[in-house]
């Protein structure tokens, strides 16, 4: 996986955009709901990512039990860098793991940070509908 496919992945979800707060070298991809009535939801990351293709890796949000069994199974995961390590794998993105594993993995850190949002904001990003669909099937 490139830089490229990395961001195009992160910026595929409602709500989500890419800020720098760390420097124009640190990309750090968040999701917000619409803003409503004038008043600013606060945004919360879900992916961070030095974007150096010399230490290509990205950090993101997981369950637990999820982190632990991943990192177990996939030298490639381990505890992010200055993250809760509980809740955040860092992921070397070195080609070791298939893109579509990365794709899941983005996916759940996403949908992790969206869980925490209030449920007007959920709505306001589609992910409400979503949800209720899949539980349906």
């Amino acid at each position: 996986m490139d830089v490229s496919r990395l961001r195009e992945i992160c910026l595929s979800f409602p709500g989500a955009f890419e800020d720098f707060p760390f420097g124009p070298e640190t990309s750090v991809f968040k999701v917000r709901a619409a803003v409503a009535g004038g008043a600013r939801h606060e945004a919360k990351m879900f992916a961070l990512s030095a974007m150096d293709p010399e230490n290509w890796s990205v950090s993101l949000k997981c369950e637990p039990a999820l982190a632990e069994q991943l990192r177990a199974a996939h030298p490639e995961i381990a505890g992010a860098w200055h993250m809760n390590k509980t809740h955040w794998n860092g992921v070397r993105l070195d080609g070791a793991l298939p893109d579509d594993m990365v794709r899941d993995m983005v996916e759940d850190s996403y949908d992790l940070v969206v869980a925490t949002l209030s449920r007007k904001q959920q709505e306001q990003l589609g992910w409400a509908r979503l949800s209720r669909a899949a539980e349906r099937l």
